[in-house]
């Protein structure tokens, strides 16, 4: 199957990005909002959102998610301020569809929607 892959990511959390992709979190919450709506890259940031505790626990969990680098790609549908789901808390919220794991790419992630510095035929859908 050939994908058309994104030329824009957007960097997320562990383990959030996790969630997207694995457990079927249909929403990114961020504090601003956005009129963008197609499909982008998932860029796991290199930090994780939460305590120590909390990451190491995750890592043991999920060993095969990663930290630094491009692990996906959905597409936005809507940017809403409320919606039924456990996910969402805003204040807003990236409606998402299609998540897909791809392999990890390794690149630095930057605020808001970017463009990686990556090579873009490295990307693949993860088996």
């Amino acid at each position: 199957m050939t994908f058309q892959f994104p030329r824009v990511a957007l960097s997320i959390r562990q383990p959030w990005p996790h969630h997207i992709l694995f457990d079927g979190k249909p929403v990114e919450n961020r504090s601003w909002p956005t009129r963008f709506r197609g499909s982008f890259l998932i860029h796991a940031s290199g930090t994780f959102d939460g305590k120590a505790a909390e990451r190491r626990e995750f890592i043991a969990e999920h060993p095969d998610s990663s930290l630094g680098g491009i692990i996906g790609m959905a597409t936005i549908t809507d940017c809403v301020t409320s919606m039924h789901s456990e996910w969402f808390f805003g204040p807003y919220g990236f409606v998402l569809v299609n998540a897909t794991p791809l392999e990890f790419v390794p690149c630095k992630g930057k605020l808001g929607f970017f463009t990686p510095d990556i090579d873009f035929s490295l990307l693949k859908v993860r088996a």
